[in-house]
């Protein structure tokens, strides 16, 4: 039934059907005389009303009334009907929405012989409105129209359409696991491979997809990954690009650098159901992936566009944010190839360095690299301590100050270094003193952040067992200062010749490195490192040779430390975050609060525990923070509590876990709590911890007095 115009409306037509935009005027100019519902005014009452109030909506409405379900609708509910406006007014439902009445009609039925109201989100629906099966998604309650007498005559319908919601979260959801996913592979085989398997998951926008990674020449494109339902000879190993007939029209759009769009009807899919011949792919995407941050193409994305969508914008911009994502994974594999390539280099060097050498790891200090040298020194094989912590490796060294100053420089970035450090090590079952001059310097990535340790260690047990033999004899027998000054003098020299080797090594070693290998970040800082560490020799050379006694340096960080006056340092630091956030902070610190620890540590601890009370306060509700100190016998506990998100302690053996998180909405690396909670167990104290979602958190530490 199709409204027809020139009906000169009656009173009834002109004041039932007042405003209602495009759809009023169709309404009263339709000849409803002619219709079977008859002239307006002999409706009921209530489709009056309910037909008014439609109108008069701006959400999408519309209401299928008596048995033959005649259609009325408002203008919000037009981009629904497409292609069936404006023929969809006046006629039956049924007949107007064959293609999803096997869906529909036995809920429409239900309610009309008095069943319950029916709510549906985000129900799927092929709609035949833009001349082809269209997938869409809506969210809708179809609820009973009465009749003035009270008994079921329709159905009154409110909808939205969630097409745009559902693809969006859809592509969001592929596009989240193609990023995680590429992480942790380290072949452009098996990245690109992935990429297409993971994007076959979502085979409603991906049907089908390839990747092809080009040469340096960019004569060649070489097939690393394909997915989908397609003929096997349309994706060929290796495309000559010179060849303008080889498929998908390759050379022009490494021409243009852009998206195009190709026709595939004859290469894929095939062997459809029948029911489903009529939506055979038809066109596919081709899109260039190019260099991050250059305009040079490294490969190209083919996909299949899905043959009942609409390709607009959103569309195209999900194809485009794959492409994007696949050039940084391809990038990020070769970069992980290249780097791999100069750590075997660096590595080579390290074997052959004349001093102890070793990289570790992460704020557990795993052993990464272990030279001859270094492994000398610990007396243990490498294959006894590579890849896992300097805590298991060396248990011995647990008590020793060691794992601190690790810690130390792991959390500060600060640099140390040690002269004639004592180390208790394990030798053939018995601890043996030596002694160490080394330094630790932090390993830092091309972003700054600290990954790890860089230690260089030269052992000069001989050296100081020599010069404390020789300040003994000298209490005992009362040697003259000149005998002293004679072997001083005469233990220098013997000293000068392993050193001057020492440094004219270093110097061959440099001199016969390759330009390459020498101009590398991480070659520079270790020869540098090592220079600096022979110099140092020199320089205790020197001091020998001038009686100076060179004092232990192991504990020098190792101070009294009143708590209260270390908070007020930390608190200056977030100062501007305090403020902003308006954030209440109470203190209250007993007169007895002073401790024997690392200074850097105890700021260590402070900062981690007001910088969380900050980061995760509650957006309802200003932070209040409570900062205070309590003595025992044994211990000094330091008190941090606020009033933020809180956690789940259900959760707990998390929270002090390395690279937990339990909240991921502000930048962090989950290492914080871990770090706080190695710093007070290894000074001998121990932490607890109390929360309760939405309310807020307490953390309590326990220094040993």
């Amino acid at each position: 039934m199709h409204p027809k115009q020139n009906i000169a409306p009656d009173t009834t037509v002109s004041s039932l059907f007042q405003n209602g935009g495009e759809m009023g005027a169709l309404m009263r100019a339709f000849d409803w005389h002619a219709h079977p519902l008859g002239n307006p005014e002999h409706w009921p009452e209530s489709l009056k009303n309910n037909i008014r109030l439609l109108l008069n909506s701006g959400f999408p409405m519309f209401i299928w009334w008596s048995e033959e379900l005649f259609m009325f609708h408002n203008d919000a509910y037009l981009p629904a009907l497409g292609n069936k406006h404006p023929a969809a007014l006046g006629a039956k439902a049924r007949v107007m929405w064959a293609e999803i009445w096997d869906d529909l009609g036995v809920v429409v039925d239900n309610i009309l012989r008095g069943g319950d109201p029916f709510f549906a989100d985000a129900l799927p629906l092929t709609l035949e409105r833009k001349g082809f099966p269209e997938e869409t998604y809506w969210t809708f309650s179809y609820s009973p129209a009465f009749n003035d007498n009270g008994s079921v005559n329709g159905i009154f319908c409110a909808c939205t359409e969630v097409t745009n919601t559902v693809l969006n979260q859809r592509r969001l959801k592929s596009l989240k696991e193609v990023s995680e996913e590429m992480t942790q592979l380290q072949t452009m085989e098996q990245a690109s491979q992935r990429t297409c398997n993971l994007l076959y998951q979502n085979k409603e926008d991906i049907p089908f997809c390839a990747i092809y990674l080009l040469n340096n020449t960019v004569t060649t494109a070489t097939l690393l990954g394909k997915a989908g339902n397609i003929a096997d000879a349309a994706l060929p190993a290796t495309i000559n690009l010179a060849n303008k007939q080889e498929h998908w029209a390759l050379t022009d759009e490494l021409a243009l650098q852009q998206m195009a769009i190709v026709d595939c009807a004859h290469v894929a899919p095939h062997n459809l159901p029948d029911n489903e011949i009529n939506i055979r792919i038809k066109q596919a995407a081709v899109l260039p992936i190019m260099r991050p941050g250059q305009n040079q193409a490294i490969g190209l994305f083919i996909t299949g566009i899905s043959p009942k969508l609409v390709y607009n914008a959103e569309y195209r911009g999900y194809h485009a944010l794959l492409a994007g994502q696949m050039a940084i994974s391809i990038t990020s594999v070769q970069a992980r190839e290249e780097l791999a390539r100069q750590q075997q280099v660096l590595k080579e060097v390290f074997q052959q360095a004349p001093v102890g050498i070793t990289i570790l790891r992460g704020p557990n200090h795993r052993i990464d690299l272990a030279n001859p040298g270094i492994c000398e020194m610990w007396g243990r094989e490498a294959e006894e301590v590579l890849g896992i912590p300097v805590i298991e490796a060396l248990p011995e060294v647990a008590d020793q100050g060691i794992m601190q100053l690790l810690d130390g420089v792991f959390t500060t970035g600060e640099a140390y270094i040690a002269n004639e450090l004592p180390v208790q090590l394990e030798r053939q079952g018995e601890l043996e003193t030596l002694y160490f001059n080394f330094i630790y310097h932090p390993l830092r990535d091309s972003q700054g952040l600290i990954q790890g340790v860089i230690a260089v260690a030269i052992d000069i047990s001989q050296q100081v067992k020599y010069r404390q033999s020789i300040e003994a004899l000298n209490e005992e027998l009362l040697i003259t200062n000149a005998d002293l000054d004679n072997f001083v003098y005469a233990a220098s020299h013997d000293l000068k010749t392993p050193i001057l080797n020492i440094e004219g090594l270093i110097m061959a070693l440099v001199e016969d490195l390759p330009e390459a290998v020498l101009q590398t970040d991480d070659v520079t800082k270790v020869i540098d490192l090592i220079k600096a560490s022979v110099r140092r020799f020199k320089r205790t050379v020197t001091d020998l040779s001038e009686v100076a006694k060179i004092q232990r340096q192991a504990g020098q960080d190792i101070s009294q430390l009143n708590i209260a006056e270390t908070v007020a340092e930390v608190r200056l630091d977030f100062e501007s975050q305090i403020t902003a956030s308006g954030a209440q902070i109470e203190t209250d610190f007993a007169p007895d609060g002073v401790i024997q620890f690392s200074a850097k540590n105890l700021r260590s601890i402070i900062y981690n525990l007001l910088s969380n009370a900050l980061k995760y306060r509650a957006p309802v509700r200003k932070p209040y923070i409570i900062i205070k100190t309590e003595t025992t016998p044994e211990y000094v506990m330091l008190l941090v509590q606020d009033n933020g998100l809180g956690m789940d302690m259900s959760q707990e053996r998390k929270i002090f876990s390395m690279f937990s998180r339990l909240h991921d909405h502000v930048e962090g690396t989950g290492v914080g709590l871990y770090i706080v909670k190695r710093i007070v167990e290894n000074a001998g104290g121990f932490i607890q911890v109390e929360s309760t979602v939405g309310t807020g958190t307490t953390f309590r530490i326990y220094f040993k007095r």
